[in-house]
């Protein structure tokens, strides 16, 4: 991704992520939790239905080296990240997007404004409409500077990345703005997205296993 637009990265941090999904307009009864651990017993503290897995990893040291597959664009709602430090924000998009049908948004929600906006557009125009997109920029803005700790500076270069896990047409598809298109994991349902999606976190941190810098939150109906 060329130096261009720069945002402040958003935190991990389900309470300031949800917060965020608020004010651009979706239903109050959606949220972000923490995922505690990727073993049967502490999934089950998850509430269901979950309807997104949201992974923040250190990069340099545990991403994949899977291209994605750009072919597999029309089987998702796919944004590509031309936005530095967007990758928080592109997640939540990815995973609100991939829902639509199961969510409930506001009169005026800005999120679904712009999911609607954008969608017969490529993955590469999704990216360029974000960039002018005043509310979610602004939103954006608000949420990086309320997480639990000191946001940034804006020069500042940020060695982790969130991405997001979704089920669709059976399928768990990982979505990376980063990469060419979606990463096919192989068969999934509504009822064990969550479990599908923690072996493949568990995949993220096999790669370093010396490291304990990763985060997950899943987006659930409460």
């Amino acid at each position: 991704m060329a130096d261009g637009i720069r945002w402040l990265p958003l935190e991990s941090n389900p309470d300031v992520m949800t917060k965020f999904l608020a004010s651009l307009g979706v239903a109050s009864e959606y949220s972000l939790v923490d995922i505690i651990g990727f073993d049967d017993e502490l999934l089950a503290f998850v509430p269901q239905p979950v309807l997104a897995v949201i992974l923040l990893f250190p990069v340099s040291q545990a991403d994949s080296t899977e291209p994605g597959d750009e072919s597999l664009r029309e089987k998702c709602y796919f944004v590509k990240q031309t936005i530095q430090n967007a990758c928080g924000t592109i997640a939540l998009l990815h995973s609100v997007a991939n829902n639509v049908d199961k969510l409930k948004f506001s009169e005026n929600s800005a999120i679904k404004k712009y999911l609607d906006d954008a969608a017969s557009l490529s993955s590469e125009e999704k990216g360029k409409l974000l960039e002018t997109n005043t509310d979610i920029c602004t939103n954006h803005e608000t949420s990086a500077q309320e997480g639990q700790t000191e946001a940034p500076e804006l020069s500042q270069d940020i060695d982790f990345h969130f991405v997001a896990f979704v089920e669709r047409g059976g399928r768990l598809y990982q979505l990376d703005g980063r990469k060419k298109g979606p990463i096919d994991h192989g068969v999934s349902s509504p009822a064990t997205i969550l479990a599908d999606a923690a072996k493949v976190c568990k995949e993220f941190m096999a790669r370093n296993e010396q490291c304990i810098q990763f985060t997950s939150v899943a987006l659930v109906k409460q």
